[in-house]
């Protein structure tokens, strides 16, 4: 089994993909990385291709035939990853606005300290963004406090893009029935692995907007969000969220055995 795969979605990230390539690569914990590539105009694709040459096997591309959005992307990258049987899987952006080397302390509480999954969080000691307006930044911490006070989520970053899974979280979520695409599709995942009973940390980060390329926030991104919140929540009210057990598949094994 394969340790740990760091995934990140790219579209137009040409003056970040090189240097985000090697902060994830350089770093003790040993991941590898896959992209995700929406075939950017820029070239992004062609950056990665060439460093490819420099890490042959740690360093993976997926070139898909337009920009379909970021929770496609990322589906896409956990059925890669699972595919492959890696054991930690993670979520992160391009544009250096997660620190690379807090990639290690999601991976430690995950690994080392038993955790299902870990948060890269903003906003657990605090408010810890740079760079941003005062405004975004109001913006986004009373967007995870109207999210925490509809889902019922206990996490202080609910919104957060910089995440760890184990498999087993991935697997348990049908990724088929992730409804929502956009910035909704963050809340969506968190929700889903806390419904299912999953052990959820914290990380402190210190988040900083990005200084090269353009951001990929929108008006549209952040109305899906807040209507986003309130289907999550309706639909969770026609559900129940039930893991298989190792007594539930004994229970499969042996039923299948007896009919045969």
């Amino acid at each position: 089994m394969k340790d740990s795969l760091v995934i990140i979605p790219t579209y137009n990230e040409k003056e970040n993909v090189a240097e985000i390539v090697r902060a994830v690569l350089s770093q003790p914990s040993g991941f590898e990385l896959l992209i995700v590539d929406d075939n950017s105009p820029d070239g992004t694709a062609e950056i990665v291709k060439s460093l490819m040459l420099e890490y042959p096997d740690r360093l993976h591309l997926e070139e898909r035939a337009g920009k379909l959005g970021l929770g496609t992307a990322y589906i896409h990258g956990f059925r890669w990853a699972l595919a492959r049987h890696y054991e930690f899987i993670f979520e992160m952006d391009a544009d250096f606005s997660h620190p690379p080397e807090d990639l290690n302390n999601l991976y430690h509480a995950c690994k080392t300290d038993g955790n299902d999954v870990a948060i890269g969080s903003r906003y657990v000691t605090g408010v810890n963004v740079v760079n941003w307006p005062m405004s975004r930044v109001m913006l986004s911490f009373f967007a995870s406090y109207y999210v925490r006070m509809v889902t019922g989520m206990p996490f202080r970053d609910t919104t957060a893009g910089f995440k760890c899974y184990r498999r087993s979280v991935l697997e348990t979520i049908d990724l088929d029935k992730v409804r929502f695409m956009g910035y909704a599709f963050q809340i969506e995942m968190k929700f889903l692995a806390w419904k299912f009973g999953f052990n959820i940390t914290e990380v402190p980060i210190i988040f900083t907007d990005r200084t090269k390329g353009k951001s990929k926030m929108s008006g549209g991104i952040v109305k899906e969000a807040v209507l986003g919140v309130m289907q999550i929540k309706v639909g969770s009210l026609f559900r129940t969220y039930r893991r298989e057990t190792e007594a539930d598949l004994e229970q499969s094994l042996s039923y299948v055995e007896k009919e045969a």
